[in-house]
């Protein structure tokens, strides 16, 4: 063969590797872009659906202390003067304590009082008053003749038989006209007898003022 001839050849098949190349790498491309494609696609969908939060920005850092101003120490802090409230005394309350119970013995109830006695009844007379029992028939002529007149308080003793057992008398008449009174109504005056406690006729007294006066 030839140098011409392949050198001819030679050139043929260089030619050949580099449209090969280009063929291949245009399909590499077209696969690639195909993909980054359908990945940029994808990716863009993503982002849809979520939300991105920024980030703060960073603090600011403050300036550094100049280094020629002089160190100058702060002024000393006085606290302020302490004021002490006074707090106003609690209240005194005054508690009262109930009295102590006051113990009371039962009082037995009092026995009944006995029944009281029957009362004592007094002599009474059969013919109401005594005056009547004398009349002027009954003066004593040594009376009428010095002419004595006055009132004799007579205290007769009743016995239980009603009758007159005993008389004193008393009083301004002169002693003829109390004996005068003694003896008529001893002889008239009739009682019904007082009464003891069991109801027994009993002696008793009875007491009435007699007058005497002269008729004119």
């Amino acid at each position: 063969m030839a140098y011409a001839q392949r050198k001819e050849l030679s050139g043929n098949r260089t030619m050949a590797w580099i449209f090969t190349a280009i063929v291949v790498g245009g399909l590499m491309y077209a696969i690639v872009t195909g993909l980054a494609y359908n990945v940029i696609k994808k990716s863009v969908q993503d982002l849809k659906t979520f939300d991105v939060e920024e980030q703060p920005p960073p603090p600011e850092q403050p300036p550094p202390p100049p280094k020629d101003m002089p160190k100058v120490p702060p002024p000393p802090i006085t606290p302020p003067p302490l004021v002490r409230m006074e707090a106003p005394p609690p209240p005194i309350q005054t508690v009262t304590a109930p009295p102590p119970p006051v113990y009371i013995p039962p009082v037995a109830p009092a026995p009944p009082p006995p029944p009281p006695p029957p009362r004592q009844s007094q002599a009474r007379s059969l013919t109401g008053s005594l005056q009547g029992l004398i009349s002027g028939d009954d003066y004593p002529p040594s009376a009428l003749d010095n002419n004595e007149q006055g009132s004799v308080q007579v205290s007769l003793t009743i016995g239980p038989n009603g009758r007159v057992s005993g008389c004193s008398s008393s009083g301004s008449a002169s002693s003829t006209l109390k004996s005068a009174t003694c003896r008529l109504l001893t002889a008239r005056a009739r009682f019904s007898p007082a009464q003891d406690a069991n109801g027994n006729p009993t002696t008793s007294t009875y007491s009435q003022t007699i007058t005497w006066r002269i008729a004119e």
